[in-house]
């Protein structure tokens, strides 16, 4: 274990694969994650003011959660080691603390710890770091891909800051990007280079937010990428396929196609075609498309297309939209999948649908009526108004119904059908509204 200095390109390093030499230097270089390291965020002024304290980095791979410890490590007076939790254990644990005590003492210099991959460390491990985190002899920087509200001790969370980092924008993505592209440093700039720009979008789209994935298919695309007769390397959509192993999906989630896939997903499953809604969600998922959008219209269609039908369906889509929102992509995938086949095979009514629609027509086109009294709040002084007076509370009469007049001049705005669960709602409706018209 030794101290690593981040800021001498070693002639090796050229020998780097291209994410490593294009990981940045300083915050100028850094891509994405501006809620926390953005100009006067706290942990940006912590960091600049060396003035760091024990914090756990988590998020999903290729997200700059590596790259920010060595920027601190850059800018620190500490020592600065590292680890990976993979690899060591107690014994390892406690000569790192050893020498931190050691050095603190000979020479009052903090120990900077980054333990990568946190979470792969059992309870009695971390407990070894936990009293001298407490104490300040190491200060913990703690990555994990990882909840770490599951992973890691409470006691180590709480003498800790958690910062979240998430997949890097399409922005970001193509900004790190152009970098590498004309870096002729460290990216690969020297080469000559053609590159279509729906090579860039499909490579960018695929990358899934990853900044390591999207850098190791580049440099895959242009190293095994022959030059054409003018010393060209033709960087098309072809060889991005190639690099990311994945078929280009003609797809544009900002344009027609985004709404006419959806448009055939929510036809699908009100069409009773699980296959086709698979597929079209596939699709869109394949393309990068934000589960949660796919997840907010099975909603709408629980309710629009099923309704009452199966009222099981609006149930099974919300649930969905919270479980994609926990687990996040690629298993997101099987949530979606299961909410959109039991939509889409769920019995199907818009009768709610159409019941609200002839509401809201009614209110804009048919009689204004006013609140009955008898339906009226009678708290405060609403009784000597009143108010509630003449109210029958249903529960203390048979089959607990009673005949009242729940507004005036009555229209019947919902229909139900005779599907499934909603056949029981008809047959009990169509019985009490057969009693009031004889009355």
């Amino acid at each position: 274990m030794s101290q690593t200095d981040f800021l001498t390109n070693a002639a090796t390093g050229k020998n780097k694969p291209l994410a490593a030499r294009m990981a940045p230097k300083d915050f100028e270089d850094f891509m994405g994650q501006d809620n926390i390291v953005g100009d006067g965020k706290l942990l940006r002024r912590s960091i600049e003011a060396d003035n760091l304290g024990s914090v756990i980095f988590f998020g999903p791979p290729g997200t700059g959660k590596s790259a920010l410890a060595r920027i601190i490590a850059s800018k620190t007076k500490s020592y600065f080691a590292e680890a990976n939790a993979v690899t060591i254990g107690i014994a390892d644990i406690r000569n790192i603390i050893s020498q931190a005590k050691a050095r603190l003492e000979m020479s009052g210099k903090k120990t900077i710890l980054m333990l990568d991959e946190i979470h792969h460390f059992n309870r009695s491990q971390q407990d070894a770091l936990l009293p001298d985190v407490e104490r300040g002899t190491i200060t913990l920087i703690g990555i994990t891909t990882e909840n770490p509200f599951f992973y890691i001790n409470a006691a180590i969370i709480s003498r800790s800051i958690v910062f979240e980092f998430q997949f890097l924008s399409k922005d970001a993505l193509l900004k790190i990007l152009d970098t590498a592209l004309t870096d002729k440093e460290n990216g690969l700039g020297k080469f000559k280079l053609e590159m279509s720009a729906q090579a860039k979008e499909h490579l960018v789209l695929n990358a899934g937010g990853d900044a390591r994935k999207l850098l190791n298919a580049l440099e895959i695309g242009v190293l095994s990428t022959k030059m054409n007769e003018k010393g060209i390397r033709v960087f098309d959509i072809a060889v991005a396929q190639e690099s990311m192993q994945k078929r280009a999906v003609l797809y544009d989630r900002s344009g027609d196609a985004h709404y006419d896939h959806i448009s055939a997903f929510i036809k699908s499953m009100r069409g009773t075609d699980p296959d086709a809604a698979v597929y079209w969600m596939a699709k869109m998922l394949a393309a990068g498309e934000d589960p949660r959008f796919i997840a907010r219209r099975i909603i709408i269609c629980a309710a629009e297309d099923v309704g009452m039908a199966d009222p099981r369906a609006l149930t099974v889509a919300v649930s969905a939209l919270h479980a994609v929102e926990f687990v996040g992509m690629p298993e997101a995938r099987i949530i979606l999948a299961q909410a959109a086949v039991y939509v889409a095979t769920a019995p199907k009514s818009n009768a709610s649908y159409l019941a609200v629609e002839n509401a809201l027509a009614e209110v804009k086109n048919g009689k204004a009526r006013n609140v009955p009294n008898h339906l009226k709040d009678s708290n405060l002084d609403g009784k000597e108004l009143g108010h509630g007076k003449g109210y029958k509370y249903p529960h203390d009469y048979d089959g607990h119904y009673v005949e009242q007049d729940y507004w005036t001049d009555p229209v019947e705005l919902y229909n139900p059908s005779g599907e499934g669960y909603e056949g029981k709602i008809r047959e009990r409706l169509f019985g009490i509204r057969k009693k009031k018209s004889k009355v």
